[in-house]
C-alpha cells in the first residue's frame, strides 16, 4: 500500500512539473505582453490575423490589417508579436497575388 502511494505521489509531482509549471510560465508571459502593447506594435491574433495596432483601450485593440481597414479584437486575442512568428513564415501579404499554375487566384 505504502508503494501505491509513493507511485501516486511521484505521478503528481512529475505531472506538475511537466506540465502544469510550463503552462503557467507562458500565461504569465503571455500577460505581460498583452499588458505592454503599445500603438505601433506588429501582431498576430490567436485567429491568425496580422495585423499593426492603432488603438489600445483596456479590453479591446484596433487592429489595421490593411491599409484603412480597421478591426476591433479582445485585447486577451493577441498572440504574439510578427517578430516572433516561426521561421519560414513572413508575416505579410507582400508575396505575388497572381493566377496560381493551375490559373487560379
Amino acid at each position: 500500500m505504502e508503494i501505491a502511494l509513493i507511485y501516486f505521489a511521484v505521478l503528481a509531482l512529475a505531472f506538475f512539473l511537466l506540465i502544469v509549471r510550463p503552462q503557467r510560465r507562458r500565461a504569465q508571459a503571455h500577460r505581460q505582453f498583452v499588458a505592454t502593447l503599445s500603438v505601433g506594435d506588429e501582431v498576430m491574433t490567436t485567429g491568425g490575423v496580422l495585423g499593426k495596432v492603432r488603438s489600445l483601450d483596456d479590453e479591446v485593440v484596433e487592429l489595421e490589417i490593411a491599409p484603412g481597414t480597421v478591426i476591433r479584437v479582445a485585447r486577451m486575442a493577441i498572440a504574439q508579436p510578427v517578430g516572433s512568428l516561426p521561421s519560414g513564415t513572413t508575416g505579410s501579404d507582400s508575396e505575388d497575388n497572381g493566377p496560381n499554375d493551375d490559373g487560379r487566384r
